[in-house]
């Protein structure tokens, strides 16, 4: 399965899960009498939205390069992570608010207790959505997705709204409701953190950052076994979306004909680019040794 069909396929399974949990939640939290479950459904919901925009992200980014693009357009998986960073942030702006405006104006008090499906619920949406974080991962780890990843902190987002409900759930049976208050503030932050990671991680691949230097050593010492590669003069990389492009100098031989020179050249371009699965393109200029 190559990279665009596994993570559509990741993508539908979450949509269909989110739409049966937030189903679930919802029916659960009105039966309970759970206003913290029902809020929670919505998010729930609102995580399809978040799938969507991965979906045609990645869509698009799959292109092939035409004219007005012959870099390919692989930069729009990143502004899709952007969105869903921006996004994420604003699930844990309003937990960390809701939290605060029940605090202090003392909403809690007068909550009335909720009921045991609404606890039941609260589990099971941890469980499925730490699995969901944990399957999306996975897949984007593997297919260096950065819209994938951002839809898998969605799911954690959702876990740890889950966690938040199912404290506030309990702690308000055991008869101290402000814990759903305190919950969501910490919750806030952990999602933030999430949030601000992802968007600095899409920005990076939006702005030409260069590969991790594990990476660029690796490229160098294969560079360097190449026969006819007397040394490498200089690397450069540059992240472009998902991919990476390579700008490589070498030293030959200086009594070397161009030919010869062309085809050690030829030999280090095929090298790197079969060599290493992320690389979109390899750049090769000789210089004389």
């Amino acid at each position: 399965m190559n990279a665009k069909k596994a993570a559509m396929s990741v993508s539908w399974t979450s949509i269909i899960v989110n739409m049966l949990l937030s189903a679930g939640k919802l029916i659960a939290g009105i039966v309970a009498a759970s206003s913290a479950m029902v809020s929670d459904a919505v998010h729930s919901a609102s995580d399809v939205f978040s799938t969507v925009v991965v979906m045609i992200g990645i869509h698009l980014s799959g292109k092939e390069q035409d004219r007005e693009h012959p870099y390919g357009h692989e930069r729009m998986e990143c502004v899709a992570a952007g969105i869903l960073a921006i996004a994420l942030a604003a699930v844990g702006i309003e937990i960390g608010l809701s939290g605060l405006r029940s605090l202090f104006s003392g909403a809690y008090r007068t909550a009335q207790t909720p009921g045991l499906p609404a606890l039941i619920a609260a589990a099971i949406s941890i469980v499925v959505k730490e699995a969901m974080f944990w399957y999306t991962r996975s897949v984007a780890k593997r297919i260096r997705s950065s819209a994938l990843m951002a839809d898998a902190w969605h799911h954690r987002s959702d876990a740890l709204s889950s966690v938040g409900a199912l404290v506030g759930i309990g702690l308000a049976r055991m008869g101290w409701p402000a814990g759903d208050c305190v919950a969501s503030l910490i919750i806030c932050l952990m999602i933030l953190k999430a949030a601000f990671d992802i968007y600095r991680d899409s920005l990076n691949r939006m702005v030409d950052h260069s590969a991790d230097q594990e990476t660029v050593a690796q490229i160098r010492t294969v560079v360097e076994h190449v026969p006819g590669v007397v040394r490498v003069d200089d690397l450069k990389t540059r992240m472009f979306g998902s991919r990476l492009y390579v700008d490589i100098e070498i030293a030959a031989d200086s009594t070397l004909m161009l030919s010869e020179a062309h085809a050690i050249a030829e030999e280090v371009h095929r090298t790197v680019e079969t060599s290493f699965d992320t690389v979109k393109h390899c750049m090769v200029h000789v210089n004389p040794a």
